[in-house]
């Protein structure tokens, strides 16, 4: 099965931000798949690598408010690469205080329907 890089991103969405379940994100990767999270300083390489960063990096103080889907958005770009597509995202935070606007660019680098590299550009 090929997936579309919409596809993907979705399931990676899904599995990350919005059930925030670690092993679903790792099981998304190769076996020898890597995250890094450069802005952090942060580089995982492989699954079990994986599930206990993404737990680390989930259970650490994030922006306050609740994510408002309605109001996030985010473009996905293919490159030249047909393995490669860049993900530009604004996640809406509603709080108490009015609403935030968190902003990344995410970098996939894949191998058939898995995630070989992926490289995240965020500030938490």
């Amino acid at each position: 099965m090929t997936l579309s890089h919409q596809e993907i991103f979705q399931r990676y969405v899904y599995a990350g931000a919005i059930t925030r379940n670690p092993p679903a994100v790792a099981d998304l990767f190769t076996d020898d798949g890597v995250y890094e999270a450069p802005v952090e300083g942060l580089r995982l390489v492989g699954r079990d690598a994986i599930e206990t960063g993404v737990r680390a990096i989930q259970a650490r103080p994030g922006p306050e408010g609740t994510l408002n889907a309605g109001a996030t958005g985010y473009v996905l770009h293919d490159t030249a690469d047909p393995d490669v597509f860049i993900a530009e995202i604004d996640a809406v935070l509603d709080g108490p205080d009015g609403s935030t606007t968190v902003s990344l660019v995410q970098i996939f680098r894949m191998s058939g329907d898995k995630i070989r590299s992926l490289r995240d550009y965020f500030q938490s």
